[in-house]
């Protein structure tokens, strides 16, 4: 256990996965967040001293030395869905790289996503893009990751739509022909560990990391319908009826969907052939099927004791 890697965001859904794998690698880990005892939950999967804890808030500058003192690497995992997308995915991406290269650090890692554009029409796309330009201006030798929709036991998104299916008698399908290419929390554990144990291979590339299958939202719709027993009607909403909610409601608390969000469903959210990050680190994808019957037993009707359809 002679490395120590920072990892920035380490107690949320996929820093939980990324923590673990760098354990089991025997790296020490240190996690930064601005309330660390919402990461105590990790303790139970470290050996004695190798997981330590840090006060820290991206979006200041001032308290982000102390966490990455003594660190061999770092990694930024930090993002939000709704908020001020520019002071946390941008000025807070170029804060943590920058502190990073005070502290002689080059092994860095920082999440991003696929749809990240400097000029994209979401403020959601066009602040990762830049956030990826604060990076690499700071730490050209940094490792850009951009996976497509992630999910897994403890996710915001299969989890959302397994609800709505299993309330509503019919279900609205927005952006129905926008495809996604999802990716399991564990494999991009895999790839976070693999970066950091072999830097060198990744420095300065952008890597998108997708599972093994492309599918629509209308058809991750019917899969999670079927896997889950509830055999409901779709219905698509138009695009245009789709627009004019988003920009009328989307403010709301609790709407179904933003503006911002409803921008981001006009393109597909899938890897490219050049940068795919899984194939470059001869790493097999896990199929959603494979894995999700694990947790998506709980949407069933008389849970694990209903049949399945």
């Amino acid at each position: 256990m002679t490395q120590l890697v920072t990892v920035f965001g380490g107690d949320g859904f996929v820093g939980r996965y990324i923590v673990q794998a760098l354990l089991q690698s025997g790296t020490r880990v240190r996690i930064a967040s601005r309330n660390p005892k919402h990461g105590f939950y990790l303790k139970s999967q470290a050996n004695l001293g190798q997981i330590g804890f840090a006060s820290a808030d991206i979006t200041r500058p001032e308290t982000l030395g102390a966490a990455l003192e003594g660190a061999d690497a770092a990694i930024n995992l930090v993002g939000i869905l709704n908020g001020d997308f520019n002071k946390v995915q941008r000025d807070g991406a170029a804060n943590v790289a920058k502190a990073a290269a005070s502290a002689g650090i080059t092994n860095f890692i920082h999440m991003s996503a696929i749809g990240a554009d400097p000029d994209s029409a979401s403020a959601y796309g066009r602040s990762k893009g830049q956030g990826e330009q604060a990076v690499l201006a700071a730490l050209p030798s940094a490792t850009i990751l951009r996976p497509s929709i992630i999910f897994g036991r403890e996710d915001s998104f299969v989890n959302r739509f397994a609800g709505l299916i299993g309330m509503l008698p019919i279900v609205p399908v927005i952006g129905g022909d926008t495809k996604f290419q999802p990716i399991f929390v564990g494999d991009v554990a895999k790839v976070v560990a693999a970066v950091i144990a072999n830097p060198a291979q990744t420095a300065g590339k952008t890597l998108e990391l997708g599972g093994p299958e492309v599918i629509s939202m209308e058809g991750l719709n019917r899969w999670i319908s079927k896997a889950t027993g509830n055999d409901k009607m779709f219905v698509r909403v138009p695009n245009v009826v789709a627009a004019a909610m988003a920009r009328m409601t989307g403010w709301l608390p609790g709407a179904p969907m933003t503006w911002d969000q409803w921008l981001m469903l006009q393109n597909d959210n899938v890897v490219s052939a050049e940068a795919d990050g899984m194939k470059m680190l001869g790493l097999a994808p896990t199929s959603l099927e494979a894995v999700a019957d694990g947790w998506l037993v709980i949407y069933r009707k008389h849970g694990r004791f209903g049949a399945k359809a």
